[in-house]
């Protein structure tokens, strides 16, 4: 154990868990050899969201073993963005938050790198992907999402940016006073500002155990980025209501002039069909659009706790909320 160890460390590494046993020592043998190695003292905070496995069982053992670690238990699962807000507003860094997945595909060893540049001046080094092991599918979605996202967004997301990133503490503090409950988590990082560089790296396959990430929970985060940090669904959805709006008004002008000069008025419900077809689709379009946003507005409105901690590990001692 790191005899340099403080109730107050310098370092809080945030690692979001679920149903990771598998990956689980190996995960920890990695982390304890860097805090062993590192210059500065690290703590680090395990946040279990909702695992049906041992991981829980196995990150309280741990805690009660070894002070630096720190185990939050979640109520249920929230979603990984949410897990991340809970281990956030759990930090107690003097000076910076690293932040990584549980899998091991984001190498914790990085910080060397990123904690230099955080000693330049920069309060955000995040990583950027070069490279990634997974399939061409999905690797095609990240790449258009974020290319989707830095055309339309009204703030800079870097392109295949990840929430793998170190923090300065008052970048940490204005995160947490966000109070919104659908995040996304490089979004808010990029708003707050200040100096950010990136540093890349080539993103590692699992060790083990499959991704919990499904295509659904990939969906509504892009979901997520996509409405938050952007205006342009609204203002497509206006823009394609004018659109509609000219293109009928065309084709009432060329049914007008075939009527009055040409004496030759289209027959039977192909035109007709086709114009209640094409504007209930807008419609339909539009009305989709403007729900999601209030979809958004009705779960903020609700003022409920992000999150629910039903049982944490600090210092060896077990807390029961």
């Amino acid at each position: 154990m790191n005899q340099n160890y403080s109730i107050e460390p310098s370092i809080n590494i945030i690692v979001p868990l679920f149903n990771e046993e598998v990956i689980f020592n190996t995960l920890i043998i990695r982390l304890i050899d860097l805090m062993d190695q590192f210059k500065a003292t690290i703590e680090v905070i395990l946040i279990d969201d909702g695992s049906t496995d041992e991981t829980s069982e196995m990150m309280k053992q741990l805690a009660k073993k070894d002070p630096r670690f720190h185990s939050i238990i979640l109520s249920r699962n929230f979603g990984q963005q949410i897990a991340l807000a809970a281990g956030l507003k759990n930090v107690n860094a003097r000076e910076a938050v690293l932040i990584i997945d549980g899998d091991l595909q984001d190498p914790p060893e990085l910080i060397n790198q990123f904690y230099k540049h955080l000693n330049e001046g920069y309060d955000v080094v995040y990583a950027v992907r070069r490279s990634r092991k997974s399939s061409i599918i999905l690797k095609f979605s990240y790449w258009l999402f974020y290319r989707i996202m830095r055309k339309f967004s009204y703030i800079d997301i870097p392109l295949d940016s990840s929430n793998f990133s170190l923090i300065s503490r008052r970048v940490v503090d204005h995160i947490n006073s966000m109070p919104e409950e659908s995040r996304f988590l490089s979004g808010m990082r990029s708003w707050v500002g200040f100096r950010q560089m990136s540093v890349p790296f080539d993103r590692d396959d699992r060790k083990s155990g499959t991704s919990k990430y499904s295509w659904s929970k990939l969906f509504s985060l892009a979901l997520n980025g996509i409405f938050n940090f952007s205006k342009y669904p609204i203002r497509f959805t206006m823009s394609l209501g004018i659109l509609a709006m000219v293109a009928s008004f065309i084709y009432f002008g060329i049914t007008l002039f075939r009527k009055i000069v040409l004496n030759d008025v289209p027959s039977g419900f192909t035109a007709l069909l086709f114009t209640i077809i094409m504007f209930g689709g807008l419609q339909l379009t539009a009305i989709g659009i403007i729900g999601e946003y209030i979809l958004r507005i009705f779960f903020q409105v609700k003022n409920r706790p992000l999150f629910i901690v039903k049982e944490r590990i600090r210092n060896g001692k077990s807390e029961m909320e």
